[in-house]
């Protein structure tokens, strides 16, 4: 096995529209689409289309979206001997985007907060044999802090991302993980610093580095992706495209990253390649049916 992605699964209810409805107004969409998300759920898949063997624990409730994600997982190479069933419902998201691809979205956690640090024990020799473990913050903050202390206990790598970002977290116990991996409106809420120029993002990065994270990696959209750490600074330099729909390309980011790193290459060519991944994925709408294989992220990237 080469990653354990330890978080989320939920159920995208995708609105396409003209523009965001305003506060009490009442607006027709334009089309509609059902799918499969979740950050956790996402980065899995992302990997496993790029050929990475890929273990999921995460939590669904006993409803119809249950059985569409525990078929999706199986579809796309996903172990699922930790897809567990809980009582009641699902994670769902119910996202809106407009016509410049941008999104909002709402997330109800669902089952998804009923993952406990039993569970990542549970798993913990399937753990071992992974060479990754990536988590997320769409399950609760004390399940992600055992998985990162199990993470060190085995001597496994551990790949954050803080999202969604919440003041909470506990910076003294998550400084072991090894890649913290914010977007730079989660660095903002985490640091309390602006990160509206480059200076502001690097600065508010760097406040992270002095709190001990040892690579604090900052996507940042059309501005690219910032990579800092005591030894290195690095800027990735956008790949231009034309946007159409934004939602889950940080996920396809950590997920092809992620891949990319557990293949044997070096963190910044994963970083490229995470990179331009991400910018493919927002050229087609969805969020996981974005997605490329590494057949056709090769072809993509010509």
């Amino acid at each position: 096995m080469d990653i354990a992605v330890i978080g989320s699964n939920m159920v995208d209810l995708i609105t396409y529209t003209s523009r965001m409805p305003q506060l009490g107004e009442t607006l027709a969409g334009q089309d509609f689409q059902m799918g499969c998300g979740g950050k956790g759920a996402n980065q899995a898949i992302a990997a496993s289309r790029l050929g990475s063997h890929v273990l999921m624990l995460t939590r669904v409730g006993d409803d119809l979206f249950a059985q569409n994600t525990m078929r999706n997982f199986e579809a796309n190479g996903i172990d699922t001997s930790f897809v567990l069933t809980t009582p009641g419902a699902s994670g769902v998201a119910p996202i809106f985007v407009d016509e410049q691809g941008r999104n909002s979205i709402v997330i109800v956690k669902g089952a998804n907060d009923l993952l406990t640090p039993a569970d990542i024990d549970a798993a913990r020799d399937e753990t071992s044999r992974c060479r990754l473990i990536v988590l997320q913050l769409e399950v609760p903050l004390e399940t992600v802090y055992h998985a990162i202390q199990t993470g060190q206990d085995l001597g496994i790598p551990v790949l954050l991302n803080p999202a969604p970002a919440t003041p909470e977290l506990d910076y003294a116990r998550i400084a072991t993980v090894d890649w913290f991996m914010p977007n730079e409106s989660e660095l903002a809420l985490l640091t309390g610093l602006p990160t509206t120029t480059l200076d502001e993002v690097e600065a508010a990065a760097r406040s992270l580095v002095g709190k001990g994270m040892r690579n604090v990696v900052v996507t940042l959209g059309e501005r690219g992706v910032l990579w800092l750490s005591a030894e290195e600074k690095h800027l990735v330099e956008p790949v231009s495209v034309q946007a159409v729909d934004t939602t889950g390309a940080g996920d396809a980011f950590i997920g092809c990253f992620s891949h990319a790193l557990v293949s044997g290459k070096d963190p910044l060519e994963a970083l490229r390649l995470a990179n331009a991944y991400a910018a493919d994925s927002v050229t087609r709408r969805g969020t996981q049916t974005s997605y490329a294989t590494a057949e056709e992220f090769e072809l993509a990237r010509g």
